[in-house]
């Protein structure tokens, strides 16, 4: 694509990217088969093509964003399918942050979703205060059906029945291996999740120690930024992440790490672009130290004596998160240990079209979502399984909000299969045997 950029524009360094990521896009369009907004929409500009030349006419000329273009802008999930189809390598992800950033600072939205954007902002990163949203959200659920705003039914029905206890394992603190030592790694405990649903923190804890890690809980470390990033809030975003960066190069200086281990790939997206996000800031040394120590728990598992064990009378149906498949570009690790722990796998039909969760778009989005996330439990249930794994709590609540079919994370899975306990998501009631 030719770009008319002039040289004072592309002194900014994240215009100058932009401009390279605008250049490599030739207009082939094989992005919009994968693209699921275009998928439920049939708009052109609901496409990876075509909010690139809407990205593209805003930045060269430098224009206060207008509401059709944040319309179609904010339709993006960030699922990164596009990424995963692009056969010219377009960097999709970095050109729609910088456009999230760009619209953030120049268009002044309409009060609601200013409103809503500032309190998602400061309630999702922050686990107590998650909870006690949930908890009115909890009380507030009945009366769901008679709000006028289809998002704030979207955030009355995004509260689960139950409200997990907290853990006290998301602490900072240390945890011994079993058996002779084997690595050193730093757990992720991120936020939402902390107050979503603490088994799978609790899980994996339970299974790398079982596998010879100690695992360390850093002090100082918490959100990856994520959810703030892709609302365009830099500023905010970064905050954040750089407690995680100096949290972890701490542990690195000190006892040291060999991996930083990550249980939601969403986050784990994000903190695998560190290296990117702070280049040209004082931690771009110790960023790209963290980036590069970043880990799903499903690859840092693929390098740890997991017995094989017997086939086990289960389906499980392997849901791919888009920032694990996409983002990661991690698409086998997750079925491999599943398989070799002895359940049956399975994949649903389209399992590269996104679930409808991404962060808070479906709290933003609520209808493209609904309709997103109708399509995903169709394609699972089509498969008849016992339960539904996957790697991000996103996605879990998504789904699982849409079938009666027990969610569980794979750690979860693997973890019980290994010698931990149930999943609790498996109950009687799902009539599923106990498998130790």
């Amino acid at each position: 694509m030719q770009t008319k950029f002039t040289e004072g524009q592309l002194s900014d360094p994240a215009t100058a990217r932009s401009n390279e990521i605008l250049r490599a896009c030739v207009h082939c369009g094989f992005c919009t088969a994968t693209c699921p907004t275009y998928q439920v929409l049939g708009d052109e500009l609901d496409s990876p093509r075509g909010r690139i030349y809407l990205i593209k006419d805003m930045l060269e000329n430098e224009r206060v964003p207008d509401p059709r273009t944040v319309k179609h802008i904010d339709r993006c999930l960030s699922c990164l399918a596009c990424m995963t189809t692009c056969p010219s390598g377009v960097h999709y992800m970095h050109l729609v942050d910088h456009a999230r950033d760009y619209i953030e600072r120049r268009y002044k939205r309409p009060l609601g979703d200013r409103a809503l954007r500032w309190m998602l902002a400061r309630i999702l990163p922050y686990p107590t205060r998650f909870r006690l949203a949930l908890l009115g959200a909890k009380i507030g659920r009945p009366f769901a059906r008679v709000m006028p705003d289809a998002r704030l039914r979207a955030m009355l029905e995004m509260a689960p029945k139950h409200i997990p206890p907290v853990s006290r394992n998301d602490d900072p603190q240390s945890f011994a291996p079993e058996g002779r030592p084997r690595m050193r790694v730093a757990l992720m405990t991120g936020c939402a999740q902390r107050a979503l649903n603490t088994d799978i923190n609790d899980a994996t804890i339970r299974l790398l120690t079982r596998l010879g890690c100690e695992v360390v809980v850093a002090r100082g470390a918490g959100c990856c930024g994520a959810l703030t990033h892709h609302m365009g809030k830099t500023a905010e975003s970064h905050a954040t992440a750089e407690k995680n960066i100096r949290a972890w190069t701490a542990e690195m200086d000190g006892h040291g790490l060999d991996a930083i281990v990550i249980n939601t790939s969403g986050c784990g997206t994000t903190v695998k672009d560190y290296g990117h996000m702070f280049r040209n800031g004082p931690l771009a040394a110790d960023a790209a130290r963290v980036a590069d120590l970043a880990m799903d728990v499903s690859e840092i598992l693929m390098k740890l004596p997991l017995q094989d064990s017997a086939p086990r009378d289960m389906t499980v149906a392997y849901h791919a998160a888009c920032s694990l498949q996409h983002g990661q570009q991690i698409k086998s690790y997750p079925k491999d240990l599943l398989r070799r722990a002895g359940f049956d796998v399975v994949e649903p039909a389209d399992s590269h079209l996104c679930c409808g969760s991404a962060g808070t778009y479906n709290l933003m989005q609520p209808e493209i979502s609904k309709q997103l996330k109708a399509r995903k439990v169709q394609t699972l249930e089509a498969k008849a399984p016992d339960v539904i794994a996957a790697g991000n709590i996103g996605c879990m609540m998504q789904i699982g909000s849409g079938t009666g079919v027990p969610v569980v994370h794979t750690v979860e899975l693997l973890d019980w299969a290994t010698g931990g306990p149930m999943p609790p998501a498996l109950n009687e009631e799902a009539g599923v045997p106990d498998l130790r």
